[in-house]
């Protein structure tokens, strides 16, 4: 993988939507994008819903990239040790998220939507 500095907002915002999407399938959607930029340095956030259950924002800011859970005006951090974008393994970043989103998540309602 190139270093950040050759990749702009748009090139990454696609990368990790696309990894996301074919990770999650259809345990996630309603992607919309805010706070982007280029200039001077690439930023952005992307909130999602996961599992119809959690509002998720992925933020990207200078390399560095995770995700919290929306719980008002705050966020509550998943932890993630895929932490720099042009050194991550997405497949490795996307079982982390998935595997912190599903513990939070009551198993009976997993087991309802086909989940588990």
């Amino acid at each position: 993988m190139f270093g950040l500095q050759n990749k702009d907002y748009e090139t990454i915002k696609k990368e990790l939507k696309k990894a996301l999407k074919d990770h999650f399938n259809d345990r996630i959607g309603s992607f919309s994008i805010f706070g982007q930029t280029d200039t001077p340095y690439t930023m952005f956030s992307m909130q999602f819903i996961m599992y119809n259950y959690f509002n998720v924002i992925l933020n990207y800011d200078r390399g560095s990239f995770g995700c919290p859970i929306v719980n008002g005006d705050v966020g509550i951090g998943l932890p993630n040790s895929q932490e720099w974008y042009d050194k991550a393994d997405l497949d490795i970043f996307c079982e982390e998220l998935k595997e912190q989103i599903e513990l939070r998540i009551p198993d009976k309602f997993l087991e309802h939507n086909g989940w588990k």
